[in-house]
């Protein structure tokens, strides 16, 4: 592709410019070959522009820097100096790769993101279409799925993948809008038919200046991606909705509200049956009765909300309430894993923030017959103040909590668990992770429910700088071995 079309500012380049062929693009100064064009992008460690003589000398013809970046480059390579280079790399990312899946919405929120966008992914391929979904989990595609790094892959990497969905015939796509992903404008570009909000509570306040900054840049999918006319599924339960709802008032888009303060999907009536719900739900003045087979109340509006999704999108509602009753839950949220002899439950869920722990904790409430046992820590190098506030939530919701370690990455494990005991000071203290859950399953009476919260999916636990192999559903099952109907 010539520079000028990637920049479609042709007209503003020197000729020399606007003809030089860009064939890939980067901000990794080690991917860059032959024809690249580099994007110095300025970083909280390291700042893009030290890398830009390693990248001209491997090859790049074209480099993208913040205005008034100091740079020295060789005649005959392009700068391109911008307001906002991680924005424009994103968008040259969308027009460098040019295809999409037809109809992709974005989720955000702090918690069911991932449920959702599976969710989602679901409904879609019951109704017969080939559908994606993108995420905490991974890329999850008619043909399999794949890790990601991060829950908004770079715009480079994203882009590359939505190209590759639609050369694969994949033309519904389902994407998780993390807000770091947000602020660092990783998910611009993308053409998106609708998105949704789920909730929002304290969560990455490691990362965003305060509880504000965190929720603003949640609401840049509404104000800044979606474009007016587009729809916005908002779950009216939550009590910062209706903010979200101005915001997508304001800006000129089409606004479905769900749950039950929904109005173009209301929840009407709710009730459990065995490990499932049976709900009734109004769409468009017809009610639509329905079984969804999840555990937890959050699951039955993170069911609306995908539900939501859909019918914005231009589906018909019969088949996608029907599509809810063979719904199943992503891995690791409230994650079935064990069935003990005696009867006892053991679920693995990620629930890693105070509000998370609280709604899984209470979701499996009503299934418990004997106590409520959880196994929790909380992850190091991350916002240190919701410790003792998710340690507050096992105090006040289980029976017997249990305090060990989660990720603790470059922190001390030991005081990541004080802190964490400040709110449920007789919890019990096992540091190792395997051995907490061993003791945890070893204390199951008739009856009893136990849940392994923090990291849900994860396959490695971090220690220092070094991901060791550790898998919640893995540990649980090697330990019931005989006892249990593996779920």
């Amino acid at each position: 592709m010539l520079l000028s079309q990637l920049t479609q500012s042709g007209d503003d380049l020197p000729q020399a410019w606007a003809d030089l062929d860009i064939t890939g693009l980067t901000a990794d100064s080690r991917d860059v070959k032959a024809g690249f064009l580099f994007a110095a992008l300025p970083g909280t460690v390291m700042d893009g522009a030290k890398f830009v003589p390693q990248a001209v000398s491997k090859g790049a013809v074209a480099i993208l820097a913040p205005r008034n970046a100091d740079l020295e480059l060789a005649p005959g390579t392009a700068l391109l100096s911008v307001e906002n280079p991680r924005k424009t790399l994103a968008q040259y990312a969308a027009r460098f790769y040019g295809a999409q899946p037809e109809i992709c919405v974005a989720v955000t929120g702090t918690n069911g993101k991932t449920s959702v966008v599976s969710f989602v992914r679901q409904i879609w391929q019951a109704l017969g279409h080939r559908a994606a979904s993108l995420g905490t989990v991974g890329l999850v595609t008619p043909d399999g799925s794949s890790p990601l790094v991060h829950t908004t892959p770079d715009p480079v990497a994203l882009h590359k993948m939505l190209h590759q969905l639609a050369n694969d015939g994949v033309q519904h796509l389902a994407a998780e809008v993390s807000s770091h992903g947000l602020a660092q404008f990783r998910a611009d570009g993308i053409e998106l038919s609708a998105a949704a909000f789920t909730n929002i509570s304290r969560d990455h306040l490691d990362y965003h200046d305060g509880f504000e900054d965190y929720f603003g840049q949640k609401l840049r999918l509404f104000s800044e991606l979606l474009q007016p006319g587009a729809a916005a599924v908002v779950n009216a339960d939550s009590p910062d909705g209706q903010r979200v709802i101005e915001v997508c008032q304001a800006r000129g888009l089409v606004v479905w509200t769900v749950g039950e303060n929904g109005e173009q999907v209301k929840l009407v009536r709710h009730a459990h049956n065995g490990l499932g719900h049976n709900v009734c739900v109004r769409h468009d003045d017809e009610e639509f009765d329905a079984h969804i087979p999840l555990v937890g109340d959050f699951q039955v509006s993170n069911a609306l909300v995908a539900a939501g999704l859909v019918l914005a999108t231009g589906s018909s509602a019969a088949p996608v309430f029907r599509a809810l009753e063979s719904l199943r839950g992503a891995k690791g949220r409230l994650d079935l894993v064990a069935r003990m002899a005696n009867g006892a439950l053991v679920f693995v869920d990620f629930a890693h923030t105070p509000d998370a722990l609280r709604n899984a904790l209470a979701a499996l409430r009503p299934f418990t017959e004997g106590r409520l046992l959880v196994v929790f820590g909380c992850g190091g190098d991350r916002d240190p103040g919701k410790r003792a506030l998710m340690g507050e939530a096992a105090r006040d919701l289980a029976d017997v909590p249990y305090v060990t370690d989660d990720n603790p990455r470059t922190e001390d494990a030991a005081s990541i668990r004080r802190e964490a005991l400040l709110g449920c000071p007789d919890a019990i203290e096992i540091g190792d992770r395997r051995e907490a859950i061993a003791a945890a399953i070893g204390d199951l009476h008739d009856g009893d429910t136990l849940v392994i919260a923090g990291k849900g999916h994860e396959s490695g636990q971090i220690v220092g700088t070094e991901k060791l192999p550790f898998s919640d559903h893995d540990v649980v099952r090697e330990i019931v071995g005989e006892g249990a109907n593996h779920a």
